[in-house]
Parts: structure tokens; C-alpha cells; sequence
């Protein structure tokens, strides 16, 4: 009997034999004939084939397509030379009727019934492990001497006819620090699944416990590793166990095809990922193309100039736009929240700056098919549904967004305010966005720039924001301009020391992303501007849909209507003056927002965006 010593060294043809004369000891194809191709197997019927292949296409994550035999065909030159695929796997499984029905060694007993099945060979992501290691990244189940762990998740794949299935994932603990080097090493090896699906807390996938893997071995995560999530080719098992097949024959899980063709990777047009974390709890990290975090990064530098010269420059932190549109992008519900009430003395007393942010960042959320609500004091109720009704006729919103108000009746209002019941495992949002919102000072008041209390006019939203910070899962941004709005509290110490009157209405409440802008409304612009970007950037669209189902960005014309533009902004702001709410600085009822005309200031900051 052979030992696994020198196995990773064996050219696939020797190892095929040796396979085939099993004479092996072990019991997983990981780390064996490094650098060359591996292959999970599928057998089925030739009258359920072209089904098969169609639902591998439809979820070319998971189930990458190497080859497709003829019926009967136990050869496959186009892999391998010298092969035969009843003898040539460490392990089979056998399956009627969706139960496994046994273990096999080989096939050649059902060599009559196989004459009507055809071989369906997929990549596998054993294959990229020597791509992973020669960037000096460890996998833990070699090291472990062990099968990689496998997982069911509660992801649904594409489902075509009678095939359909939740999504497998392999998990491999990869160190913190090499998180975006093994995305790089893999992202261009298609073939072999890919870049990761998931980086991150296994909860975000439906997987309870990591000790538990459905199929393989667990592995033991050392300190600072992280989990991370690839599609796995498992994933075929699945769908043949759920499609009810009278006979199927699959490889068993880590028992994979050892192929005679080299790994290649595929130059992609996608562009260089990058990997930023987007939750601390859960712990999660997205993928974007270092194109679109550059563009999302000029979109953040031009929004960050001070036309009021209040010194809004202390404020910035650079990236924090990128992190707040990423968390975003992967919410499903998304909660916003605006108005300042600076001018006491008016009715109403709101200004104009913060209400067409708010509506740019929620027409842009509708079209990316979220669901989205705005929460607003509840005396300005009658102001908001006019506007929302503008905002419907003027084309910014494709349908008004509902119109909530918040009240603090107990102790735990906020908590049932944001969450079904109070249960904070049962967030109703994913994101709160507050822009241009009055934020409450360390003092429990709230201040307008110039220092006046005006406190009497806002109810107590910022709860809603520090009561986010106690569930998980739900992440927050505070958009602004002069750190008194809610959310500044990231950035209070700079607001202190630099801001007129810092000291006394910096506000206290924080935010998970602080966008600082020199107009709020620009911020919210800034931020409907790169949803956009993330929503066409493939790299990103292929880790929110964890690689399975059809690529989103083609359908990229349906979102782009939902830009703000000249045209919508500046009817909105006429809206706005019709209805008596004024400028922030001037409380004037012109054409301007924040004492800033809206030709040629507001109007060339939208063409510059966009």
C-alpha cells in the first residue's frame, strides 16, 4: 500500500493508477498532484443531461463545467489521457431515488447501466490550493492532514426543471492579514471555483457550527484566522439527491478526478479585487474591483470640498464612503432618516439641505429593488408625505417609500421599533442612514449651528441609532456637514477642536460610517452615485449573488434612471421652496441650499458625480 508521502508530487496519470489498483491509504484527493486540475463527478441519465448542464451554466460558481461525455463514454482525452471513470476516483457514491445507497471502490459492476449515463466532470477548488500556498497562504486541512470541511448553506441556486438545491461551500481558515492575497490567487482560476462567496461570520450563510460540516472533516481555525467561504462542486450531489433520480453515481465529497490539464488562470476583464470589512458583528467582509473602490474614492474627494469654509477637512476619514455604500449593497431593508428644524423662528423650521440627499440615496435603493423607509419628527409628517408625493410626480421615487415617525414610550421603544417583537435576531432593517439629521450633543440636547437648543423640535431618532448598535447585523451612516448631525459622534473630538462652537454642539451619537461632505446633500448624492458603481462592477455583483444565478450588471439600465440629475434636483428644489422650507445658513427662499446657489454650485457638484 502506498503512503501520502510524495503524493502532492505524482505526475495525475501515475496517481490514476495507482487509484485504479487502489492502493492508497488515504482518504481525500486534497494536496495530491499539485498544480493540476481536479474534478468533482456527476453520472446521470442521458435523458436528464441537458438539464444538468443547463442548471451548471445557470450556476457556474459552484458547478464549473470541465466536460461533458457522450453516453457511454468512460474516457475522457479531453481531461486525460489513460483514464477510465468507473475506476479512476478514490471513492463513489451511489444514489436512488435521492438516497445514498452505498459506497463504492468502482463502477465497473454498473458498466451495463452506465452505457445510458453521461459524465458531467467539474472543477473542484483542491485545484487552487498550490495557487493559494505559493502566495503564502496556508491551508489548514493539509496541514491538518484532513478532507477540507464542506457546508449546506441556506443559499438557493438557480433552479432549472427538476434540478435545484441550496448552495455547498468548502471552508478554508484563511489568516487575516492574507485575506485579500487569496482572493487574488484564486479570483482568476474559474475553473476551480473561483474567488471566495463569503468572507466571514458562517451565520451569514445559514451554517450554525463550524465543528459540524456536512460533508469532509472540520478543521481547526487558528488564532486570527478567518473563515472563508468558496462555492463547492457538492453542490451537483445535492442536486441530485433532491431531483429524485431512479440511479445516479457521483464522486464522494474530497474523493475528487485527478486531471492531466494544468492550472491556467483566466487574465480576467473584471479587474483586481480588494477586500474590506464591512461588520465587526457579525464579522463580514466584502469584494469590490480596485476600479470601483477608485471611483467610489474620487466620488468621496470631490463631495469633500468646504464651500462654507467651516473646516470640514478635520472631519473626513478617507474610505469610510466606500464602507458605508458596501454595507449598504448588501442590505435588504434600509431604514433613513433626515431634517434639521435650524430656523425655530420659521414655519416649518426644517431647512433644504438633507431631504433631497435622502430621497436620491432612497430612489437609488428602490431601484436596486430594496426595501426602504423613511422615520421623520413626528410634527413634520405633513411636510414629508408632500414631498414624497413631489418626489413620486417628478419622477425621483418610481412609488412613495413609507413615512414612519418614531416616539420613545418605554425603555425598550427603540428595540421594538427596529426589530419584530423587540427580538434583536429579527432586525426589520439591515442599514440606518441618517443625513442631515439634528443630532443629539453629549448634553442631551440638540444644537443648530449657531448653539440654540433646539430640542423641542426633534424627537429622540438617535436612539433608534445607538439602539442599532446592540443588534447584529445592522450596520449605520451619518451623513453631514458641520458635526452636529446624528452620526457625527465618530468624528466628535475633531468637531470639538475645530469646529465653530464644537465644543458645545458636536454630536454624540455615532455612526459605523461617517460621511462627511461639504453639503450634506452632496453626501447623499455621493452615496446613490456609488451604489450605482457597485451595482455594475462584476466583481462585486458575483460575491453578492455568492456566484450562483446569472450576472446582475447586464440589467444595468434599469438603475441608472434612478440617478440624481440637474433636471430632478432642481424641480425638487422649487418643490421645496414652494413649501416654505429654507436654505440652512441664509433661512432664505431662493434657489440655494446652505447659502449656495444652486446654478453653478449645487448643479456643477451633480455633472461633476454623476
Amino acid at each position: 500500500m502506498l503512503l501520502t508521502g510524495g503524493l502532492k508530487s505524482l505526475l495525475p496519470h501515475v496517481l490514476r493508477r495507482i487509484i485504479r489498483c487502489n492502493r492508497l491509504t488515504v482518504s481525500n484527493t486534497s494536496g495530491m498532484a499539485e498544480g493540476y486540475k481536479q474534478a468533482n463527478v456527476v453520472i446521470l441519465h442521458k435523458s436528464l443531461a441537458d438539464d444538468f448542464e443547463k442548471f451548471c451554466h445557470a450556476n457556474d460558481g459552484p458547478l464549473p463545467l470541465l466536460h461533458r461525455s457522450q453516453p457511454g463514454d468512460w474516457e475522457c482525452p479531453s481531461l486525460s489521457r489513460d483514464s477510465d471513470i468507473r475506476t479512476d476516483c478514490l471513492q463513489y457514491r451511489k444514489y436512488e431515488h435521492g438516497a445514498c445507497t452505498g459506497s463504492l471502490k468502482s463502477l465497473k459492476e454498473y458498466s451495463e447501466q452506465l452505457k445510458d449515463m453521461v459524465t458531467f466532470y467539474l472543477g473542484c477548488s483542491f485545484s487552487f490550493e498550490k495557487a493559494v500556498q505559493k502566495a503564502g497562504i496556508p491551508i489548514r486541512n493539509v496541514e491538518q492532514k484532513c478532507n477540507v470541511s464542506m457546508y449546506k448553506t441556506s443559499v438557493p441556486c438557480y433552479s432549472v426543471s427538476m434540478f435545484h438545491c441550496n448552495l455547498v461551500v468548502t471552508m478554508r481558515p484563511i489568516p487575516e492579514s492574507k485575506l485579500e492575497a487569496a482572493v487574488l490567487a484564486t479570483s482568476e482560476l474559474k475553473e476551480a471555483h473561483g474567488a471566495p462567496i463569503h468572507i466571514g461570520d458562517p451565520g451569514l450563510l445559514g451554517i450554525q457550527d463550524l465543528s459540524k460540516p456536512d460533508y469532509g472533516d472540520p478543521v481547526h481555525l487558528h488564532p486570527g484566522d478567518i473563515p472563508v467561504f468558496w462555492a463547492c462542486g457538492v453542490t451537483g450531489v445535492e442536486a441530485i439527491i433532491n431531483c429524485g433520480a431512479p440511479l445516479a453515481f457521483t464522486h464522494s465529497p474530497g474523493c475528487m478526478f485527478i486531471t492531466d490539464l494544468k492550472n491556467d488562470s483566466v487574465r480576467s476583464l473584471e479587474g483586481v479585487p480588494q477586500v474590506h470589512c464591512i461588520s465587526q458583528d457579525p464579522l463580514h467582509f466584502s469584494i469590490v474591483s480596485a476600479e470601483a473602490a477608485q471611483k467610489i474614492k474620487t466620488l468621496e474627494t470631490l463631495i469633500g470640498i468646504d464651500p462654507g469654509e467651516r473646516g470640514i477637512a478635520h472631519l473626513q476619514r478617507q474610505g469610510e464612503l466606500l464602507g458605508a455604500c458596501l454595507a449598504l449593497s448588501h442590505a435588504g431593508s434600509v431604514l433613513i432618516t433626515t431634517g434639521f428644524p435650524t430656523h425655530f423662528t420659521h414655519q416649518p423650521p426644517e431647512e433644504n439641505d438633507g431631504p433631497p440627499g435622502a430621497l436620491a440615496i432612497a430612489a437609488m435603493l428602490q431601484a436596486l429593488e430594496k426595501q426602504v423607509a423613511i422615520v421623520t419628527d413626528q410634527r413634520a409628517m405633513d411636510l414629508n408625505k408632500k414631498i414624497m408625493e413631489e418626489a413620486v410626480q417628478l419622477g425621483i421615487l418610481k412609488k412613495p417609500i413609507p413615512l414612519l415617525s418614531y416616539q420613545k414610550e418605554s425603555a425598550d421603544s427603540a428595540l421594538m421599533f427596529l426589530c419584530e417583537n423587540g427580538n434583536p435576531g429579527r432586525p426589520r432593517f439591515d442599514h440606518l442612514i441618517a443625513i442631515e439629521r439634528a443630532g443629539m450633543a453629549a448634553d442631551g440636547n440638540y444644537y443648530n449651528a449657531r448653539k440654540v437648543n433646539i430640542k423641542h423640535l426633534v424627537d429622540p431618532i438617535d436612539e433608534l441609532f445607538l439602539a442599532a448598535q446592540t443588534i447584529p447585523g445592522v450596520t449605520t451612516t451619518g451623513v453631514g456637514d458641520g458635526g452636529n448631525e446624528l452620526g457625527m459622534g465618530k468624528v466628535k473630538d475633531a468637531v470639538k477642536k475645530h469646529i465653530k462652537n464644537g465644543d458645545v454642539i458636536a454630536c454624540d451619537v455615532e455612526a459605523d460610517f461617517t460621511v462627511v461632505a461639504g453639503v450634506s446633500n452632496w453626501g447623499g448624492y455621493a452615496i446613490a452615485c456609488a451604489l450605482s458603481v457597485l451595482r455594475s462592477c462584476e466583481i462585486h455583483d458575483r460575491y453578492l449573488r455568492r456566484a450562483v444565478g446569472f450576472p446582475r450588471a447586464p440589467s444595468r439600465r434599469l438603475w441608472l434612471p434612478a440617478l440624481p440629475s440637474v433636471t430632478k434636483e432642481e424641480k425638487l428644489l422649487k418643490t421645496l421652496v414652494q413649501l416654505g422650507v429654507r436654505s440652512g445658513k441664509t433661512a432664505s427662499l431662493e434657489m440655494e441650499v446652505d447659502g449656495l446657489p444652486f446654478y453653478n454650485t449645487h448643479s456643477l457638484m451633480i455633472e461633476k458625480l454623476l
